[in-house]
């Protein structure tokens, strides 16, 4: 088990009263200690004296505790057994190609703000690696529901992290293990979060998701909204590694202003568009609402989307009602970027590494 104070003070403090070395350095403000094990209970819970918090499980199940800069105590992501038991961590093979395929989607239906069978079929159709999702609610929303949702969605060995907090939760949804995971605040909302994950992508760096829903207040809100996420990523993310963000931005134009702060990080290098040219992801197709944007590290690797015989150089604005041929992406129907309710479209983009 490991445990990950900040700041340093904080981490000094620990390390005297643990009696353990600092373990790693990411270069973002953040040391861990190992945890022996022989100080867990024979359920690998914390034992009373413990100076962490419980988390709740054992330790086994994924756990590193984050104090993030924002302030608070962070739970471990899930990562069920099977992802676990998945060697999908292992070393490269030398020259090997690694595909990371990236989608924003807030692709909800009907009257809960919740996934059903339309936003579904669009993850299974699209085949994503990694899925920045918002409005991440199914069925009752336990965490038995939740993780059918990422099996149906996505594959049963694939890991993911929701924000426990608020009614429309952010989240990641991940091929690759998640090893760490957190919801730094939005200073303007208070029913989500921007959730982060750090992916074990194959390779030597670590790739950094942010899943975001900005409000629908006004661009002014939504540049605040930005200025904040800018500050935590550059709090918590180590120069060098692969980072990228996406999700609702609720823009109304290409040119407010919270793309020019949220180019301190990353970049609009590529402007997905759908099968007919069209960028503007809303339901009436008008407005340029949901992104995936990369850091410089990462763009340097974006290849055109291939689904069937058509690339997209850019990457997709996914419309099921405008996308042909519909086999591409079986079992996408043609009414499902148009169900009751669905506001916004997915949005893909995808990135060849070469480890």
């Amino acid at each position: 088990m490991k445990i990950n104070p900040t700041p340093w003070l904080l981490a000094l403090a620990l390390a005297t009263l643990l009696g353990c070395e600092p373990q790693e350095d990411t270069g973002g403000g953040a040391v861990y200690f190992d945890v022996p094990t022989s100080w867990l209970t024979d359920s690998g819970a914390r034992p009373d004296w413990a100076p962490w918090p419980d988390q709740g499980g054992a330790a086994g199940a994924g756990g590193v505790w984050d104090w993030s800069m924002g302030g608070g105590l962070n739970p471990p992501p899930d990562a069920g057994p099977e992802v676990d038991a998945q060697p999908i961590d292992a070393a490269p093979v030398e020259g090997e190609v690694v595909r990371v395929r990236v989608m924003a989607a807030n692709i909800t239906s009907g009257n809960g703000q919740a996934y059903e069978g339309p936003g579904i079929r669009i993850m299974q159709g699209l085949k994503p690696d990694i899925i920045l999702i918002q409005e991440f609610n199914y069925d009752n929303d336990s965490d038995a529901d939740i993780r059918e949702l990422v099996r149906l969605a996505a594959g049963p060995e694939f890991s993911y992290y929701r924000e426990p907090r608020g009614t429309i939760p952010n989240g990641i949804i991940s091929r690759w293990p998640i090893t760490l995971a957190g919801s730094a605040d939005d200073p303007e909302v208070n029913n989500r979060g921007f959730a982060w994950a750090r992916i074990e992508i194959p390779g030597h760096r670590h790739l950094w998701a942010f899943s975001l829903h900005l409000l629908t207040a006004n661009s002014s809100t939504r540049n605040r909204e930005g200025q904040a996420l800018v500050s935590f990523i550059r709090g918590r993310v180590p120069d060098g590694d692969y980072l990228v963000l996406g999700g609702d931005f609720n823009t109304d134009r290409g040119s407010e202003s919270v793309f020019d702060t949220l180019s301190q990080v990353v970049s609009r290098s590529f402007t997905p568009a759908d099968h007919e040219g069209n960028p503007n992801t809303n339901a009436s197709r008008s407005k340029p609402y949901d992104w995936v944007l990369a850091n410089q590290a990462l763009n340097a690797f974006h290849v055109p989307l291939q689904l069937g015989s058509r690339p997209y150089p850019q990457g997709l604005v996914f419309d099921s009602r405008v996308y042909r041929p519909l086999s591409d992406v079986a079992p996408v129907q043609a009414g499902d970027s148009g169900a009751s309710n669905m506001q916004h479209m997915a949005v893909i983009k995808e990135f060849e590494l070469r480890p």
